[in-house]
């Protein structure tokens, strides 16, 4: 067993032997999620998973060390991704229900729905939709619970996001996940793909925006928290449910 009392040089050994395991676990992660995130976050919350697992290991687990670590580390991390994150969970929850609206819509009417047709799907005003819109101007495309467990046992996104070459990034590059977000953007309504494209390739920020598409900052955060809403609903049908 590998215990705190060990010998200092076994732990030090231990460490220095898996680091690459996590800075490869921290790569992983880190190209599934938004540029906010710091690699080096994940790097340090792997290390302290890492020594975690050294402390509790015990060979009569039946596992081969580095299957136990590499599990310590991802729970780790995703612990950090988890305190770090500070969308209230009430907002998240607005934006699944809308998420799902928007999926059920699309089902029956084969387009896009309109926001008054997704305001009628939530029994709730114009107005309070778009003030639940402007609440939710943190919605991102992944959040660290799209990194749970699914009903079948695994994570979801690993799904698509297998990388076996040490370079994470091109596996996402290579995977249909890119393929798929571009698709999804492709069938957001004109305005939504304009304000996606000024945001996110121009990088104007919402008072920009605002000016170029003639309306208001608030209105900008409500249409790009809609677009949002939008691609992960598409993103889930075509990808994360396996669909794909």
């Amino acid at each position: 067993m590998y215990t705190a009392t060990g010998k200092p040089n076994q732990k030090d050994s231990l460490l220095h032997q898996h680091a690459t395991l996590v800075k490869k676990l921290a790569y992983q992660l880190k190209a599934k999620l938004p540029p906010s995130v710091e690699l080096d976050d994940l790097v340090q919350a792997g290390m302290m998973g890492l020594l975690d697992a050294i402390n509790r290991y015990e060979d009569t687990h039946g596992a081969q060390f580095e299957t136990y670590a590499a599990q310590r580390i991802r729970g780790a991390m995703i612990d950090e991704l988890r305190n770090a994150d500070w969308l209230p969970r009430s907002i998240r929850k607005n934006m699944r229900d809308v998420e799902g609206a928007i999926n059920k819509l699309e089902q029956v009417l084969g387009r896009p729905p309109t926001e008054g047709e997704v305001a009628k799907h939530l029994k709730m005003s114009l107005d309070d939709y778009y003030d639940m819109l402007g609440e939710c101007s943190g919605h991102q495309l992944l959040y660290y619970e799209d990194f749970h467990e699914s009903e079948g046992g695994d994570h979801f996104l690993d799904r698509f996001l297998q990388d076996d070459s040490g370079n994470p990034i091109k596996g996402l590059l290579d995977s249909n996940f890119r393929e798929t977000l571009i698709e999804a953007i492709e069938n957001l309504p004109e305005r939504e793909q304009i304000l996606m494209g000024l945001y996110y390739e121009q990088e104007l920020n919402l008072k920009e925006i605002g000016a170029v598409m003639n309306v208001s900052e608030s209105r900008v955060c409500q249409l790009h928290s809609q677009a949002v809403a939008r691609l992960r609903a598409y993103m889930k049908e075509q990808l994360w449910t396996g669909a794909a």
